[in-house]
């Protein structure tokens, strides 16, 4: 497994249990039984409940299938330790440090940090779905502890939702059991049952079911733009936070192939047939199977730009949870249409690329004419080695602007033109030392600062001015989810999207406005993009 990988986990990786003292006797009634939740001391007396189960076990016959209702429990559940991750290479959870925890296809659960509430208070609530490439990760990490959050007058929620080839892998059989011909989307069916869950008990935690963000980073941040064109999301949340992640340009389709990998339902059938061989129901026998012989044969891997070995899971275009190709949905309108606070970092590729073998030039400019055909001469002579020092930086700035920074421009285009609020962000700040320090603003950077845990992060140095951005971005984000808007008073001005302006806000070692946000490369990747679109869908 890459150190990239690796570092993207040491930001998510899994506590044990909530800071804090012993059980209260705090009790709720929600769907399935009582819960007993944790204090977490300190000022504004939150309250963490941990390990609340969201959907049955997703198990034997339940693998591979939509999830279902809870199952009901007696007597009152103790919920002051997190349930367990879904099963993921152990090789990458040991190199973040401390291992994965638990781990378990039993991994339908979610956790909430609520402040003790009036009888007449309904807070907003904030829904965090966590990155790690669709293939990794658990809600149960120490950088998404809400207690901070949740001070400033919010729900905070963080869910586990089912990864790697539990999550989304798809094959023809399994489209045939859905009465949807659909199969993939199980990950993202999670999120969305969790989502009603939030709807039908948050008001017992003291959150407002009527004014839900969801918020991710990475492939959580993915998942939010997809939920954000899923008709099977709508009217479950109000407002979408997005960091360092856009839906625009991605999703592998059902049954067709795309520019450069083959179908949802052809990858299943190879890791199907590869766990159980030539099998009379081969549907049944890899339920059989155990968890780890499925992540065997699967062989989850973070694969950018196509490369790397091992098979990459995500989101499926499968005509149901998601009716087209994302970018084709956007363009078209075709959103739920709420506010969107959206943003990347801007060293988005470092973590990725500065953590793999070197490249020589040669290589490097290899490298692209074979990914980039046509494009390839105009990219070199955009990412030139005399304007980024090095091959593996030129290559570091080509992966942050063609996966993140141009796919978020596009995505906050489309959405500002359906007639929703938008706002932009790029986080620049660098702070700690050695090797963190090296990356520079790098993809993940800005997790701890907007849940409040600096100290849970890769950073081995932070000072003052990384705490008063860190409770500047918190007061943000909290705004945005109370209001649909990030500007309150005591906050520098946070300008609304507009495309014919392209503004943004610089989130660093000063907060201010800034415009036109690397757009000659982004204007580059849009022309990209709009070739691999014409060869998609020729003559549409």
């Amino acid at each position: 497994m890459s150190a990239a990988a690796a570092l993207l986990l040491a930001v998510a990786a899994p506590t044990a249990r909530c800071d804090g003292g012993a059980p209260v006797g705090l009790t709720v009634a929600i769907e399935g039984g009582e819960i007993r939740g944790i204090s977490v001391g300190g000022e504004g007396g939150v309250a963490a409940f941990l390990g609340i189960p969201f959907a049955a076990p997703p198990t034997g016959a339940l693998r591979f299938r939509p999830p279902e209702p809870v199952e009901p429990w007696e007597g009152v559940r103790e919920c002051v330790r997190f349930g367990p991750s879904c099963p993921q290479p152990v090789s990458a959870m040991s190199a973040a440090g401390g291992g994965a925890g638990e781990q378990s296809e039993d991994c339908l659960h979610l956790n909430v940090w609520t402040a003790a509430k009036r009888d007449d208070e309904r807070r907003p609530v904030m829904v965090w779905i966590h990155g790690g490439a669709f293939f990794l990760g658990s809600a149960s990490g120490t950088s998404y502890d809400g207690a901070n959050l949740a001070r400033r007058g919010v729900v905070v929620v963080t869910v586990n939702y089912r990864l790697g080839p539990f999550g989304f892998l798809a094959h023809p059989e399994l489209s045939k059991e859905s009465p949807h011909g659909a199969s993939g989307n199980w990950g993202l069916l999670d999120q969305i049952a969790a989502l009603r869950w939030v709807k039908s008990n948050v008001a017992r935690l003291g959150g407002d079911p009527g004014n839900v963000t969801i918020f991710g980073e990475s492939a959580g941040a993915m998942s939010v733009s997809c939920l954000l064109v899923s008709p099977l999301a709508r009217g479950l949340f109000h407002r979408a936070i997005a960091q360092s992640g856009a839906a625009i340009w991605m999703a592998r389709r059902l049954r067709e192939p795309g520019l450069q990998e083959e179908s949802a339902e052809a990858a299943g059938v190879r890791v199907v047939q590869d766990l159980v061989g030539e099998a009379k129901d081969p549907i049944a026998a890899a339920r059989a199977k155990s968890a780890q012989e499925l992540l065997a044969a699967a062989r989850p891997a973070l694969r950018l730009a196509g490369g790397g070995d091992g098979n990459s899971y995500g989101p499926v275009t499968d005509g149901w949870v998601l009716p087209d190709d994302p970018w084709l949905l956007f363009d078209e309108g075709r959103v739920n249409r709420v506010p969107l606070l959206i943003g990347t970092n801007a060293d988005e590729g470092t973590l990725f690329v500065l953590q793999a073998p070197p490249v020589s030039s040669e290589e490097f400019e290899a490298e692209v004419r074979g990914l980039f055909g046509a494009a390839a001469g105009r990219l070199l002579d955009c990412y030139t080695l005399e304007r980024h020092g090095d091959p593996r930086r030129a290559r570091a700035a080509m992966l942050g602007d063609s996966t993140f920074v141009a796919p978020t421009r596009a995505q906050v285009r489309a959405v500002s033109q359906s007639g929703a609020p938008c706002f932009l962000y790029h986080f620049t700040r660098v702070s700690g030392a050695g090797p963190a320090r090296e990356l520079g603003a790098f993809h993940a950077a800005e997790i701890g600062y907007v849940f409040g845990r600096l100290e849970s992060g890769i950073l081995s140095r932070f000072d003052a001015t990384d705490r008063r951005l860190s409770a500047t971005m918190m007061d943000y984000w909290v705004q945005f989810a109370r209001t649909g808007d990030p500007n309150r008073p005591g906050l520098p001005r946070w300008p609304a999207y507009v495309e014919e302006e392209d503004v943004h806000l610089e989130l660093g070692d000063e907060v201010k406005p800034g415009a036109w946000l690397r757009a000659e490369e982004c204007d580059l990747w849009d022309e990209v993009a709009a070739g691999w679109r014409a060869r998609l869908r020729p003559g549409g």
